[in-house]
């Protein structure tokens, strides 16, 4: 069995079971593993640690599968892990026809993430769709694959590894079929009672914000009346949930006017007033300077903004970013009226996301209350020893 051994006190991250080690932590490398191998990681005076994913292209060196001395990594294995991941959701994630049904490290298969999707009627036999994202779960493709399609039921499988992550792996981009047939252009799933267009093969991410779902089911139940702005909208995730809730009028924004036309095929599929929706085919943050000095009010301010800081280099410039959009979304509300503000950039943590919207509404010179902290729902667990996984923060504001 090949072997990593780590330099001295370099234990410790494992010890208190977090799951990646870093290249500099390891002193020595035994025998010649291939890129997403397992190996053995033992620490400095030759203690078992762990088994893990040996990636010799990523400053991320080792990934951990198991830290049981007992358990080999084998199909079996990835059949527990798949089958205790979906009895998760089983148990905690009901009435929805999009879930995260592997969610990386918080499921013991890092660098894995697989959404699930359930055609709106039960037409068709549903859509896994997969981002393999780093060497040990591209070396066990074939293995994963089985598990999710027997422990699902579900024949389809598709790949959108399509992730430049990929690269610091030492692995190319792919799309493709996995399993089963080949999706359709776009499948109709329900959440919260929605009809919602989801573009697997093209669209962002596994093709839907997933990750999204309760707090989209929170401007629904917080939006009947009001005059609604979504911000860097997509397909219409938060603006349908808008509609549905009872809105009286959505504007949304977002720089991609196919994203905006499987927008208004939504609105069309819900059967909802056209009429209450505007969609904006512009850049947000030149569209909501124009907005505030136009004089535009709103009651409910979203803003969902792509991944600002990709890495920690690029902090600063992102928590300008964030200010700038934060800023005039405070801007726009009436008194009274609530901003749902989310970051998905990993290098921003929740304290220091806080501190940039306080700083926003401080320049807006409005006092705003923090009503609710926001965050990705119960298919997207974190474990204890991995903060790193918290990619999603939100609050959820209110003017005073």
């Amino acid at each position: 069995m090949n072997t990593v051994t780590l330099k001295p006190s370099k234990e410790k991250s494992l010890l208190r079971r977090h799951p990646w080690v870093y290249a500099n932590a390891i002193d020595r490398v035994e025998g010649k593993p291939a890129s997403g191998a397992t190996v053995v990681v033992r620490a400095h005076d030759g203690r078992f640690l762990a088994r893990a994913a040996y990636s010799p292209h990523s400053q991320i060196r080792l990934r951990v599968w198991s830290f049981d001395e007992a358990e080999p990594i084998d199909h079996a294995f990835f059949k527990r892990r798949v089958q205790r991941a979906f009895a998760h959701r089983q148990a905690f994630v009901r009435d929805t026809g999009a879930v995260r049904l592997i969610f990386g490290e918080a499921d013991g298969l890092p660098g894995l993430v697989v959404d699930y999707y359930v055609q709106d009627g039960g037409a068709g036999s549903g859509q896994l769709v997969c981002q393999f994202m780093a060497a040990g779960v591209e070396a066990w493709k074939e293995a994963i694959v089985a598990a999710l399609v027997g422990a699902t039921g579900c024949p389809n499988v598709y790949e959108r590894s399509d992730v430049s992550i990929r690269e610091k792996e030492g692995l190319e981009q792919i799309t493709g079929v996995l399993a089963g047939d080949a999706p359709a252009d776009t499948l109709i799933t329900r959440e919260n009672g929605v009809r919602y267009h989801v573009d697997v093969r093209s669209g962002h991410k596994t093709g839907f914000y997933v990750d999204q779902r309760d707090n989209r089911a929170l401007v629904q139940a917080y939006a009947a009346g009001r005059d609604v702005l979504n911000c860097f909208c997509y397909t219409g995730g938060f603006s349908l949930a808008a509609l549905g809730g009872g809105a009286k009028r959505v504007v949304s924004i977002d720089s991609s006017g196919e994203a905006l036309a499987l927008a208004r095929a939504n609105v069309e599929a819900n059967g909802f007033d056209a009429a209450r929706a505007e969609w904006l085919d512009a850049d947000a943050f030149r569209t909501l300077r124009r907005l505030v000095d136009d004089g535009e009010r709103f009651d409910l301010v979203v803003l969902d903004p792509p991944k600002f800081a990709p890495a920690r280099e690029h902090v600063d410039r992102a928590a300008r970013a964030y200010k700038d959009i934060n800023l005039s979304g405070f801007r726009l509300l009436r008194p009274g009226g609530l901003l749902f503000t989310y970051s998905c950039s990993g290098a921003i943590d929740a304290d220091l996301f806080q501190k940039i919207v306080a700083g926003a509404a401080a320049d807006a010179r409005v006092d705003a209350r923090i009503l609710k902290r926001l965050g990705a729902g119960l298919d997207h667990p974190l474990l204890a020893a991995f903060p790193e996984g918290e990619y999603l923060k939100g609050l959820l504001l209110q003017i005073v």
